[in-house]
């Protein structure tokens, strides 16, 4: 019995907001059959972590933490994120059932990510079997740790000896081990083999997927070693060039915003026009794709953005974000684009003022989905 899909590990990457998280549900849905709940809205076999700057291996693998039972105090081992998906995928293939499980770890390049996978990131090669190329040793606490995110009762006797469901760790395998033949179980088999070994690999039924934000300032270098053992995909931002109506999410699509009772925009354009503004000063913007805004910058609320929104996120983004190196790049788009011959932009309230004449430009250089859709299709 094996799995009949091919475990993913790939790092998905773009600018915030870009839609990286609805990219992970998709790929859970469509390429390894995990359900979404759209009542809780979370994926089943999922277990998901985000890394930052505090997070430890000891939050990946597990930890020892002190706990008051019965006016004393007693310590347990609590699995990490890692061990608590790797129990799980562990289980299934022990119960012989063929479903897909994953980790899911946000904002990857935040935390020391060489650091909190230690000696985890050896198990990252893979098979053509999707199994790891590689085991690693690990500790008593986290064998019974492991035990626990699998289900069973494990704990340390007195006299030193690992006990699952009360019973010692090598009478309980060898049960299992029997069970497993019967049945023709070699992957319940090969995984238990390497855990009376206290060893562990990575079985073809989990999945690892990453995000990082390619804007983030504050964040830790990934080596090459750590970089190649991972597949890559890049999610770009909204552009006149990628703009259909198979791209823009139904949410944005219907967004409008209001300038007036009489003046009615469309949200997409506005977004796709901003993006186009700011690539046209890529020569003198440093890192112009971590710039660029996404369908999600703003999130709509009851199908509308407002006035008020625009400016105080969007306008104080490019002010003091984007060109906040040079503003005059913005006075001179003002004064030649909107023929505004007499201006100044000393303060972000001299920018405010001309908010909705900038709102309206980018709206109408962008075509909309529809025209777009046919001049893309050739009519």
């Amino acid at each position: 019995m094996g799995n009949q899909f091919q475990p993913i590990q790939k790092i998905i990457f773009g600018s915030p907001g870009t839609g990286k998280s609805y990219k992970i549900r998709e790929i859970a849905e469509e390429e390894l059959l995990i359900g979404f709940d759209e009542a809780n809205k979370t994926l089943s076999n999922t277990v998901k972590t985000v890394f930052h700057p505090e997070y430890t291996y000891s939050d990946f693998m597990g930890k020892l933490l002190p706990l008051t039972y019965g006016g004393s105090i007693v310590y347990k081992y609590y699995p990490g994120h890692f061990l608590k998906a790797l129990g799980m995928a562990y289980r299934s293939l022990v119960d012989g059932k063929e479903e897909n499980y994953l980790l899911v770890i946000d904002e990857l390049n935040r935390g020391n990510a060489a650091a909190i996978f230690g000696s985890v990131f050896q198990l990252l090669d893979r098979e053509e079997d999707g199994w790891s190329t590689y085991e690693v040793d690990i500790s008593e606490m986290e064998l019974v740790g492991l035990f626990d995110a699998m289900g069973y009762k494990a704990n340390v006797s007195n006299d030193g000896v690992i006990q699952i469901n009360g019973t010692n760790l090598e009478y309980f395998s060898k049960i299992l081990e029997q069970n497993f033949k019967d049945n023709s179980n070699q992957n319940g088999l090969r995984l238990f083999n390497n855990l009376q070994s206290r060893k562990i690999n990575i079985p073809s039924n989990l999945s690892i997927i990453a995000t990082i934000n390619t804007s983030d300032e504050s964040i830790y270098y990934l080596d090459s070693a750590f970089k190649r053992r991972w597949d890559w995909e890049y999610v770009d931002a909204p552009s006149k060039a990628n703009m259909s109506s198979k791209t823009i999410p139904d949410a944005v699509r219907y967004t409008n915003l209001p300038l007036s009772d009489a003046k009615i925009l469309d949200w997409y354009r506005c977004i796709v026009g901003v993006n186009e503004f700011i690539k046209s000063h890529s020569y003198s913007i440093r890192r112009i794709e971590d710039k660029l805004i996404s369908w999600w910058f703003i999130k709509p609320k009851y199908g509308e953005v407002t006035l008020e929104q625009v400016q105080d996120k969007l306008m104080f983004y490019l002010w003091d974000g984007v060109f906040a190196r040079n503003k005059q790049l913005l006075t001179e788009f003002i004064r030649d684009k909107l023929n505004k011959k007499n201006i100044s932009l000393v303060t972000f309230t001299d920018f405010l003022i001309y908010t909705i004449d900038l709102l309206e430009y980018w709206h109408d250089s962008v075509p909309t989905v529809e025209e777009k859709d046919d001049i893309d299709v050739g009519f």
